[in-house]
């Protein structure tokens, strides 16, 4: 069954704004500490802008009437993930928002036009049309906050 498009678009909307919420106020300093669980805010945000950018890819290749080509194992989806963090780690701050904001409105603009059948949740792979996977971060993010008293 089809996602509502514009229920999609204001759960992307509203991720966001929570995680910005969350990083708000944060000077550079701590952006890039890695003391999140071995990573940095900075590292979070290039992490969730590498999966919005494949995300957009999937719903415009979907749209076209192809297959996801993010069908991944639970191993391979850590593999990936541990690449993706290696290639991005040493990005400006700078670079990474950059990349946050426009891997975002990629994904928007991707969202805004589909078409119905990339708006069907059950022919995505692990970058899955509805995703949670920022509100996680977002989650991790501010109880690190609150343990670093930041």
């Amino acid at each position: 069954m089809a996602e509502d498009r514009d229920t999609l678009l204001r759960h992307y909307r509203q991720t966001r704004e929570e995680l910005l919420s969350a990083i708000h106020g944060l000077s550079d300093e701590l952006m890039t500490e890695r003391s999140l669980d071995g990573w940095s805010v900075k590292d979070h945000l290039a992490h969730l802008a590498l999966w919005d950018d494949i995300r957009a890819s999937e719903v415009v290749r979907i749209s076209a009437g192809h297959d996801s080509a993010w069908r991944m194992t639970h191993d391979q989806d850590a593999a990936y993930n541990a690449i993706g963090h290696d290639l991005r780690r040493d990005l400006s701050l700078d670079q990474v928002r950059w990349e946050l904001v426009m891997s975002r409105q990629r994904l928007l603009d991707a969202i805004s036009s589909s078409t119905q059948r990339g708006l069907d949740a059950s022919l995505y792979g692990e970058a899955g049309l509805r995703s949670s996977h920022e509100a996680q971060h977002t989650g991790w993010i501010k109880r690190w906050r609150g343990e670093k008293g930041a």
